[in-house]
């Protein structure tokens, strides 16, 4: 400190101007001492007396090496605001680049995706196995498993966590504009494929062109409806982690109808079974996450905790740390996505049939479809979501890229979880109660894509085989479309189980699904993509019809507004970008 006079001279510069910049002068350029000491006469502004301070050598010499340091430094910040200024890049334009480098690198890893599979495709003339098919898609597939990997435990500690960490008042609003938003728009994602379908009428009254894929499974309308309820409450909590319940229909044999005496006159053909209502019936269960039961226990599970108040902390605690630990996770898998997205479209081109498919009779049904979805999710959704938050959506649907080329990869609105959660509370700030609520239920019961699949492809086939649909099929085509669309698991190509019902409804055999299998795994994957979309909104706009009654909850529990339970995970995330 008795070496250091630099604010003596910053005091003084203010209250005697002249004396300052003469002492500033004398100190600018510090000279070496030519001896043991050196003394300096400085002004006290205090009193306006003089002080004689000896200086030893030392402390002449850290000043002058201090005054050459802070010389340098200054230097150095001058040749850095030099070499920013004459950038060939703008400030802006690296820091737009910055911010948005993963949904770049993905957008980049499709269209690197699409190059390379065409390449490999056109590369040899005979057709590539599936043993080569799954060597080019290796490693999406570990991506896939990874992202899979973290469904269940953010599906259930993001939703006790959230519903713990809230008042029941307030869970019940939250839970109630989801559900009302979900159901709407499955309502209008339905009724625009009906108009669109009737519109552009894709089928031409026959199946000339069309080539038949796959087998119909047999099935019995009651029985999917019945099967909804059944997974909702499931009989083995571990067992729903990996398998779903299922009804199933024994079609019985022509032989054993030999003896029926109803049957003697002629010989026994399929029409001759008895209806599907006599058939005998079983049950098993089938490989594949049960996640309606699994939401279904996290939200229960969530409501008790939040009655128990400080009994149920620890409890609560747990799982918003799991689910944090979750988050932090994501954030590092999310990186890595560029690299398993490009490889899992390599493998989806290289695998795919015949692009010919795409130009017959089928391609008016894709394009029927897509367009809807596109209708759909980019302009029936953000209009909601504008109306309710008087907001303009560009900014919250550009931060969800990410998201949808994921869903769109992954075709699994289920697998697309994790990083759901990481757009919208990284990129769109949405507090992670709201989001880590409504997003599950929504990866549930949420399927706008599927629904107006159903709708478009009951229809098409109806035309197809030239029947004319009446006003009140249409509507239990709607109505049924709606309802398997709930009952949809959030897997790939699960809507072609709940198809079924749909043609049931309006007396069309199963067997006609047959008809649209062959361009079914490109449209799944649209139709994943915009129930991602519809999912994300509908927190987005849950969120900001339910910021007042937030920030009266924090006001009330901590005298200040916090966003809690994301501290973790956001720093993570922050560091990750670092």
């Amino acid at each position: 400190m008795r070496g250091d006079f630099s604010w003596l001279i910053s005091k003084s510069r203010t209250d005697n101007p002249t004396l300052a910049s003469k002492k500033v002068r004398e100190t600018s350029l510090p000279r070496q001492p030519r001896s043991s000491g050196q003394q300096t006469v400085v002004w006290s502004p205090s009193d306006g007396r003089t002080t004689t301070t000896t200086t030893t050598t030392a402390a002449a010499a850290a000043a002058v090496s201090s005054t050459t340091t802070t010389t340098n430094a200054s230097n150095n910040t001058s040749s850095n605001i030099m070499s920013r200024k004459f950038s060939c890049i703008p400030k802006s334009l690296r820091d737009a680049i910055h911010n948005n480098l993963l949904p770049i690198l993905t957008v980049s890893g499709v269209s690197g995706g699409v190059i390379l599979g065409l390449i490999l495709r056109y590369s040899r003339d005979e057709p590539w196995t599936k043993r080569e098919v799954m060597y080019v898609g290796y490693i999406g597939e570990l991506f896939l498993r990874a992202l899979k990997a973290l469904i269940i435990p953010l599906i259930v500690s993001s939703l006790v966590s959230a519903i713990g960490s809230l008042d029941l008042s307030l869970s019940k609003k939250i839970g109630l504009r989801a559900v009302a938003y979900y159901m709407t728009t499955t309502v209008l994602a339905v009724i625009l494929g009906i108009i669109l379908v009737v519109s552009i009428h894709p089928g031409k009254g026959s199946d000339e062109g069309i080539t038949k894929a796959g087998e119909a499974r047999s099935v019995y309308t009651p029985d999917l409806l019945m099967d909804l309820p059944r997974n909702f409450f499931p009989s083995n909590l571990i067992q729903a982690c990996f398998e779903t319940y299922k009804t199933v229909i024994i079609e019985p044999n022509l032989e054993d109808l030999v003896n029926d005496t109803r049957f003697l006159t002629h010989n026994l053909t399929e029409d001759d079974l008895p209806p599907k209502s006599e058939w005998d019936i079983s049950s098993e269960h089938t490989r594949a996450l049960n996640i309606m039961g699994l939401v279904s226990f996290a939200t229960f599970l969530g409501l008790a905790l939040s009655t128990l108040d400080a009994r149920g902390k620890p409890l609560l605690n747990f799982f918003q740390s799991l689910s944090d630990a979750s988050m932090v996770i994501t954030s590092w898998l999310i990186w890595i996505s560029p690299v398993g997205i490009l490889f899992l479209v390599a493998s989806m081109m290289i695998e795919m049939k015949d692009f010919n498919v795409m130009l017959g009779q089928l391609g008016m049904y894709f394009c029927t479809v897509v367009l809807g979805i596109f209708l759909h999710g980019f302009i029936v959704l953000p209009s909601l979501y504008t109306v309710f938050t008087r907001k303009l959506p560009f900014r919250f649907l550009a931060n969800m890229t990410q998201a949808y080329i994921t869903a769109f990869a992954t075709a699994s609105s289920s697998g697309t979880l994790p990083v759901t959660f990481q757009c919208l509370e990284e990129k769109n700030k949405i507090d992670p109660r709201v989001t880590r609520f409504v997003i599950p239920i929504g990866a549930t019961i949420n399927m706008d894509g599927t629904a107006l699949y159903e709708a478009v492809a009951a229809i098409f086939i109806a035309q197809v085989r030239g029947m004319a649909l009446t006003i009140g099929q249409v509507v239990a085509i709607s109505i049924t479309a709606t309802a398997a669309a709930i009952g949809a698991a959030g897997i790939p190509q699960a809507g072609l189980v709940t198809m079924v019902m749909v043609l049931d409804v309006v007396g069309l055999p199963a067997e006609d699904m047959t008809l649209i299998i062959a361009v079914d795994w490109l449209l799944d994957r649209f139709r994943t993509m915009i129930n991602v979309l519809g999912d994300s909104i509908g927190a987005g706009l849950v969120y900001e019809l339910s910021k007042k009654e937030l920030e009266q909850m924090n006001i009330n529990a901590n005298g200040d507004v916090e966003r809690p339970s994301n501290e973790i995970a956001m720093d993570a995330v922050e560091s990750s970008k670092m």
